[in-house]
């Protein structure tokens, strides 16, 4: 079943994510609505909370940028490792090398992009969907996901990664997104 994704604005995307165990409620149903939603939505990261879960749950394909990359693109992504995982109850363990620039987007924030710092690759512990415990150093694109999603988990969004200034430039189309004044491709959960 294909979620509403929350919008900006909803409070839920400012709350930090509690941790689950395996008897959360309907976790296996949660999670393959999750895959259909980040595919209807044409995205390639989503975490709990954008679809209304205050959970430390996040899925990431970064599969669809590496093999989708034109082949001007190609030779950008020639080192990846692309991945589609599941990500429960993740913690950065380590973030190391150079932070580079990617302009970045979100589904909870539609119509926006804007160019982010991050680091090139983060050391990772987490469960996987059989709470399976894992600690990998991911880079690249997938990184800059996985890093992207986790902030989802900790309450933050791309956009406070932003200058002062540059945040108040956005804050006309972050009022609409807020007020639900935005048309895209995907159901939407506004605030009220």
């Amino acid at each position: 079943m294909i979620l509403p994704v929350v919008a900006y604005g909803n409070p839920i995307l400012r709350k930090v994510g509690v941790p689950i165990t395996k008897e959360y409620p309907n976790l296996d149903e949660l999670i393959v609505n999750m895959w259909e939603t980040l595919y209807k939505s044409n995205g390639v990261g989503l975490a709990a909370p954008q679809i209304n879960h205050s959970i430390r749950l996040f899925l990431v394909d970064s599969v669809q940028i590496v093999e989708g990359a034109d082949e001007e693109d190609k030779d950008e992504y020639k080192d990846e490792k692309p991945i589609k995982q599941v990500f429960i109850n993740p913690t950065i363990v380590e973030l190391d090398g150079e932070e580079w620039k990617y302009n970045e987007g979100c589904l909870s924030i539609p119509k926006i992009r804007e160019d982010v710092y991050r680091h090139e690759r983060v050391k990772l512990k987490y469960q996987d969907e059989n709470f399976e415990h894992h600690t990998r150093i991911f880079h690249g694109i997938t990184a800059r996901i996985i890093l992207h999603e986790y902030d989802h988990i900790e309450g933050k969004l791309f956009i406070d990664h932003l200058k002062p200034l540059k945040r108040r430039l956005l804050k006309g189309k972050l009022d609409d997104i807020s007020k639900g004044k935005v048309k895209v491709n995907y159901k939407m959960l506004f605030a009220r």
